[in-house]
């Protein structure tokens, strides 16, 4: 069992490189996904970002002559696509249900659990030991988000309102997210990165058809417009990166480069708040709120890189 499972190429400096790219993109994504959501339906707009993925990345295949193979498909192989589409479809609709109720900084530190359970998961399949750091590094993180949320406190858990509901489910998200990489991890050994993306853009189509409202398109600002567009190029390029950066890098390391994100993402909320009011989606944290925001991020590290301590 343990000799078929997936094994990186070693070329940390392009997995690097492949998973900052990734980072920038998750980085700008919820903001861009918060003004659509103004005038799309969640299952809408997810709808048109997978089909405008899959027009994409089929061209680049059918120009390259490298469009997968159905008929190499086995159980095992068809069993991990299936694992790992519903792990991807769940994600993007839970995020942005969760997301229409919270604002983009909340959302990115919420989700922030997902590469912490990508992790946990990882240590589960591949094997790899538990230190006693990534637990340090798991309370830091736990700490971390009760300081970011300190002025929402009361409202997150003094009753199931909107508040909460948003935050829970961008928690599921985080958790189905897990379940779709680990899935795709093992895929590599069948599929390409666009391949892969190919394939469960495809499926996503056919599976979100039944709900969507195409025609809802129509009433777009130009703005709105140009959001749907970005975001679906957001989605070839982020995934694309994603999964070619697991094919060189350990997960353990890539969790660790995109536990920044939610940092990046509050600065950049910050930078359009103050030059840009029209896009602006500034969480207003205290001094508590940014050492939380900080100690989210310091807490993930270290559970992801258990060999380089970055608490003493």
């Amino acid at each position: 069992m343990a000799n078929s499972l997936h094994k990186t190429t070693g070329r940390w400096k392009l997995g690097l490189a492949l998973t900052l790219v990734t980072a920038s993109m998750w980085t700008v994504l919820p903001l861009g996904l918060k003004i659509l959501l103004e005038g799309m339906d969640p299952i809408t707009i997810t709808w048109y970002r997978f089909l405008m993925s899959a027009i994409i990345v089929w061209a680049i295949l059918a120009q390259a002559g490298n469009l997968p193979s159905l008929r190499s498909l086995n159980r095992g192989v068809i069993q991990l696509l299936i694992i790992a589409g519903i792990g991807l479809y769940a994600n993007y609709l839970l995020f942005l249900f969760g997301l229409d109720r919270v604002t983009p900084g909340a959302a990115q530190i919420l989700i922030q659990s997902g590469p912490l359970f990508l992790l946990v998961g990882s240590l589960v399949i591949f094997r790899e030991p538990f230190s006693r750091g990534q637990w340090i590094g798991f309370v830091v993180l736990l700490a971390g988000m009760l300081f970011f949320f300190n002025q929402q406190l009361g409202e997150l858990f003094g009753g199931f309102g909107d508040y909460t509901t948003g935050a829970v489910l961008i928690l599921l998200a985080a958790v189905v997210w897990a379940m779709y990489s680990l899935a795709q991890k093992q895929l590599h050994k069948s599929f390409t990165s666009l391949q892969m993306l190919w394939l469960l853009c495809g499926g996503a189509v056919l599976f979100y058809l039944p709900a969507v409202k195409p025609a809802s398109i129509l009433s777009l600002t130009n703005l709105q417009l140009g959001m749907l567009f970005l975001c679906g190029l957001n989605l070839v390029i982020a995934y694309s990166a994603f999964t070619e950066a697991l094919r060189h890098w350990e997960a353990s390391r890539i969790s660790a480069v995109l536990s920044t994100i939610p940092l990046m993402t509050l600065g950049l909320l910050e930078i359009c708040d103050h030059w840009f009011p029209i896009l602006g989606q500034s969480e207003g944290l205290n001094s508590i709120g940014w050492i939380g925001a900080m100690l989210v991020v310091v807490g993930s590290m270290q559970c992801a890189l258990p060999r380089r301590k970055i608490l003493a």
